[in-house]
């Protein structure tokens, strides 16, 4: 049987991790101020984002993921030619259509693949399953990374699924933002009033950062530090003691707002790449995605693993 894996743009890995697993990307839309553009991944617009400082007008961008119609057209135009078996891990539904979209989607496809095939001389049925990460950013890329660990393995659908699912449901994924007004002034324009005036304005007065999970699909502050390089300290330590406690997959996902440049010298980086080393975990580092600049500022770092449940103590 022929697999394949689709995410969306959020999903935060490794340009050649994608490449080399052949990962279907579904893009989102963003608009700033006249300018349009369509996040797919590309390092190029990565890099355009970071040096012509498009974040510091980002903050009332528009972001639009692919409806229901386009999620389609894209399997049957194209995927279910090239695989038996599809499957498509998406952001949290807590903060995002995407994954709705593709459920209602997977209906229509899975209901008119046959004639597609057919014409293509392709026998056999084509399966296509949904998962929600429950998570975000770094996080989202664990799931996937079992998942191409399990294919590789020659697991069968029903096995895949419900191991991907698990995962899901142990993934813990952590941000430390830098800019505190601007992740206020972002969730304000998505009505979401997780982060207040007052808290912004307190936290940016004193420079609290916070440390916020997303876990089973609620996101929300687990701890505080004072200031962003002892905030990434805190983080990175905390993630050590979990990779020395086991983690549920051998892997374990870092993304950056920034140059990774940036990422490799903050303070305690060197003692977590040291940490999975020893303890044989792979170590995935990657851009943030426009998608998550966009809605998270430009700087912020986020990290995900999957772990027994557990306090996180910051």
């Amino acid at each position: 049987m022929r697999f394949g894996i689709v995410v969306d743009s959020a999903c935060d890995l490794p340009a050649e991790f994608f490449a080399s697993h052949s990962i279907g990307i579904l893009p989102i839309s963003i608009r700033i101020d006249e300018e349009a553009f369509i996040d797919d991944r590309d390092p190029a617009l990565i890099a355009r984002f970071l040096s012509d400082n498009l974040g510091a007008r980002s903050h009332a961008a528009e972001t639009e993921p692919y409806t229901v119609e386009q999620i389609r057209d894209v399997f049957l135009e194209r995927l279910v030619l090239d695989y038996d078996c599809v499957f498509c891990l998406t952001i949290t539904s807590t903060r995002s259509p995407i994954f709705e979209h593709a459920r209602k989607a997977s209906f229509a496809i899975l209901n008119s693949y046959q004639s597609v095939r057919k014409e293509a001389g392709i026998d056999g049925p084509f399966l296509m399953r949904v998962i929600d990460s429950q998570t975000l950013f770094a996080g989202q890329g664990i799931g996937v990374v079992e998942a191409t660990r399990l294919i590789a393995a020659g697991t069968g659908v029903g096995a895949l699924r419900e191991r991907l699912e698990y995962v899901a449901q142990n993934t813990y994924g952590y941000m430390l933002p830098r800019d505190l007004y601007y992740l206020r002034a972002r969730a304000q324009k998505k009505g979401d009033r997780s982060v207040g005036w007052f808290s912004a304005t307190l936290g940016s007065a004193l420079d609290i950062k916070p440390i916020l999970r997303g876990y089973r699909g609620e996101t929300g502050p687990v701890g505080k530090v004072r200031g962003f390089e002892a905030g990434a300290k805190a983080l990175f330590a905390y993630a050590c003691a979990r990779v020395r406690a086991g983690l549920i997959v051998p892997a374990l996902c870092v993304s950056y707002g920034g140059d990774l440049a940036e990422l490799a010298a903050l303070h305690g980086y060197d003692s977590l790449r040291m940490t999975c080393a020893e303890h044989g975990v792979e170590l995935l580092e990657s851009p943030m995605s426009v998608t998550g600049m966009v809605n998270v500022g430009v700087g912020a770092v986020t990290l995900g693993f999957a772990a027994a449940e557990h306090d996180a103590q910051f």
